[in-house]
């Protein structure tokens, strides 16, 4: 029987793979024994991130700086990743950033603009760029996308960041159905509240734990070494048949 586990000879890319749920997934990755690039902007982040996982496999571990929604840095990622790793099998696009939180109609369009460059365009980009190797190659591949609670749900006060992440929801289901005959599947994870440095303030927030954390069922922040298992499974052989799929992964909050 197949181990379904086991990622030896698999090469992924997780974009923002340097921190947080991003490099929670790419714990997981590296664990289960695959190759990983990871690409994000921080240079000194990547390294740290490259150091950590080589300790914890026996895959090849490569770091590119890479600002995703720049056309150029993506292609260079890319090529970069493939002169080191040889060939493409899977890309998770977990770059993201938030935006800022106010009332709807006091937002400009610079502030839609600034977080749809990267959570909308950096996805585009990364996409197109893996799935322009997966045709080359011929032997299909696995894109994943990381939404957001907020791209399903109403963000009162972050609605240009939920539309962003709607958007995303909204492309994979469309590569899902375009790609999958060439075996290429798509799907998207769809984070809860986690403890990351994008919601360090809330952390923080005795009234936002008691009011909010406490509602999910499993009564906890949501950590990224709960997405390493669902990482593993997305792009590996066990998920053959997982295309066009949204996974929540919010500890039952969304159904309380």
């Amino acid at each position: 029987m197949a181990d379904f586990l086991d990622l030896t000879g698999h090469v992924s890319v997780v974009t923002g793979g340097n921190n947080g749920i991003g490099l929670g997934m790419a714990r997981g990755l590296a664990q289960a024994g695959a190759d990983v690039a990871i690409w994000g902007r921080n240079t000194e982040r990547n390294e740290a991130a490259k150091a950590e996982l080589e300790g914890l496999g026996a895959g090849t571990i490569t770091a590119h700086t890479c600002d995703v929604s720049q056309p150029q840095q993506v292609t260079d990622s890319m090529a970069a990743t493939l002169a080191a790793h040889g060939k493409l099998d899977s890309l998770i696009a977990n770059a993201g950033i938030g935006g800022r939180k106010g009332p709807f109609h006091e937002l400009t369009l610079d502030d839609f603009h600034w977080v749809a460059a990267v959570n909308v365009d950096g996805v585009v980009l990364s996409f197109q760029a893996a799935i322009k190797q997966f045709l080359e190659q011929g032997n299909g591949g696995s894109l994943v996308a990381v939404s957001s609670l907020a791209g399903i749900e109403g963000a009162a006060g972050n609605i240009h960041y939920g539309a962003t992440k709607g958007a995303v929801l909204a492309m994979m289901r469309g590569l899902a159905s375009e790609y999958g005959r060439h075996g290429i599947r798509t799907n998207a994870i769809l984070p809860g509240w986690i403890a990351t440095d994008m919601t360090e303030a809330a952390q923080g927030n005795d009234v936002f734990t008691e009011k909010v954390i406490k509602r999910a069922p499993i009564r906890r922040w949501g950590t990224p070494e709960d997405f390493a298992a669902a990482a593993v499974y997305l792009v590996g052989p066990g998920a053959a048949y997982t295309n066009g799929q949204q996974f929540v992964i919010d500890g039952g909050y969304s159904i309380y």
